[in-house]
């Protein structure tokens, strides 16, 4: 190795990619690149050329090195983290077939309540088998979807992608993906560590058309080849990493994992918003998603389709700044601007209830703010349920929530999550953990280690966390949000089965 060893990792979210150069000793992060990409769509239709996440990572990583100063000569490996579920259909080219269905396009909810359906045991079978219950966002749903809407493109298909695994095959061309990411398929059984033939007969999809399922997202399954290597400006030969999908990349980047921490509960605030745990135990509960994680643990989920961007629309529509908000005092904003995942109501809208002569913009922001931390700390419970826990006990009552994404860098959502959750909080220092987590797959692949510990051993060298100690919760705006929650569910189920 060379005697500064480099690591790139590439978080390629919904909106934009980002790459990582890190020390690949330290994790220390040498410097960071960005490059935008486009999200099309109305009507619950979110599409992406996966061309754009090409590009977008050739530029970010360009720039990164640029700014790094570094030799190219130094980069030992390569790894991808991807925004989840995406279907990718490409055609004997390797070109794709159609822009991408993303995991936030809801037109696929009623394919998924068909699939649903279509198993004896119902939801908890598909639970059972693939750790999760279909919902709009799954693949398989938008692979229903396609098959019913746009046979041609179907028919058309010589492979079949998830979005990191598009960018890794691009990298190495490989075709492969590692557990984690295949989880969030739908045709991916945890239950046995492999697809479901029955399932995949039950979707009309070929076995053939998937990629190759590694063992762990930091296993080496290929090397950058010399064409991209050029188009890069990265020696070819480098280790590039299965990769796994960005919840899983962002557990890594934390230390979670068997080799880590377990059973600890993470509130990640982005485009959605989710909660997760690492653990041994397999979820098994349709109120989850139980992914599987990418060392070989599991990821019990829950994951909202509107977080920081829902809230930062209601910000925009109300001319103010998104820290200016208060406490909604009587209001109550659902901010369910595109359906909503958890729970599964993906025909809502957003409700706004509660409003007096004496409401001011700034109460109806913060009850935006209520409506989404109250949304997913929700599931939080059924998280720890998963992980063997009891919610209730003294133990895993007091566990400390760790808060990544970009709204753990906002003061109103960290006040309103402290506010409604009664937890301590603990905000780690690195806003960039799902590149790191992918910095630390690509370590893992370069050199044969255990991701999980590539990134515990890194984090002794980095800025300690903030540390928020628990307030006393304000059960009065639980209560009220929450009854809108479920009142809103029950209006949906009537409307669905009526």
């Amino acid at each position: 190795m060379p005697a500064q060893a480099v690591v790139i990792g590439v978080d390629s979210s919904t909106q934009s990619a980002k790459a990582v150069l890190a020390d690949a000793a330290t994790g220390r992060t040498l410097a960071v690149g960005r490059a935008a990409h486009e999200v099309s769509g109305e009507a619950g239709a979110r599409e992406t050329d996966p061309e754009l996440w090409w590009r977008a990572l050739c530029e970010a990583v360009a720039q990164a090195l640029k700014e790094s100063g570094v030799r190219p000569s130094a980069v030992t490996g390569i790894a991808v983290a991807g925004q989840q579920h995406g279907l990718v259909v490409l055609d004997a080219r390797g070109r794709p077939v159609r822009p991408a269905l993303l995991w936030n396009d809801t037109r696929s909810a009623p394919q998924a309540a068909a699939l649903a359906r279509a198993l004896p045991g119902g939801a908890r079978e598909w639970a059972e088998r693939t750790g999760s219950a279909p919902v709009a966002a799954l693949t398989a749903a938008k692979w229903r979807l396609l098959t019913e809407r746009e046979p041609h493109a179907a028919a058309a298909a010589a492979a079949v992608r998830l979005p990191h695994d598009y960018l890794t095959e691009k990298l190495s061309g490989v075709a492969a993906t590692d557990p984690g990411d295949a989880s969030g398929t739908g045709w991916y059984a945890t239950a046995t560590g492999g697809y479901d033939p029955e399932l995949l007969g039950l979707l009309g999809l070929d076995a053939r058309l998937l990629p190759e399922v590694a063992p762990t997202g930091g296993t080496r399954i290929g090397s950058l080849r010399p064409a991209t290597a050029e188009a890069l400006g990265l020696p070819a030969g480098i280790a590039v990493a299965a990769g796994t999908g960005d919840n899983m990349a962002a557990a890594v980047g934390l230390g979670l994992g068997g080799t880590g921490l377990l059973d600890h509960p993470v509130l990640s605030l982005g485009t959605s918003g989710t909660v997760y745990a690492a653990t041994r135990a397999r979820p098994v509960t349709p109120a989850l998603s139980g992914f599987a994680a990418t060392d070989g643990t599991y990821l019990p989920l829950a994951c909202t389709l509107n977080c920081t961007l829902a809230v930062d629309r209601i910000a925009a529509l109300l001319g103010l700044g998104r820290d200016a908000a208060e406490a909604g005092g009587g209001v109550v904003l659902l901010p369910y601007l595109d359906g909503e995942r958890t729970p599964d109501l993906p025909g809502a809208a957003g409700q706004l209830t509660g409003l007096r002569h004496t409401t001011t913009r700034q109460q109806i922001l913060g009850a935006a703010y209520e409506g989404a931390v109250v949304t997913v700390l929700r599931a939080l419970d059924e998280v720890l349920t998963a992980c063997g826990l009891d919610p209730a006990a003294p133990g895993p009552a007091s566990l400390p929530l760790r808060l990544i994404g970009g709204g753990a860098r906002g003061r109103y959502w960290v006040e309103t999550v402290r506010r409604l959750s009664g937890r301590p909080l603990v905000i780690p220092a690195d806003a960039d953990l799902t590149a790191l987590g992918a910095a630390a797959l690509a370590a893992a692949a370069a050199t044969g280690a255990d991701p999980v510990t590539v990134a515990r051993t890194w984090s002794t060298g980095s800025p300690p966390p903030a540390e928020l100690p628990a307030l006393d919760r304000d059960t009065e705006t639980w209560a009220r949000v929450s009854s809108a929650i479920d009142a809103l569910t029950r209006d949906e189920g009537a409307t669905a089965t009526g």
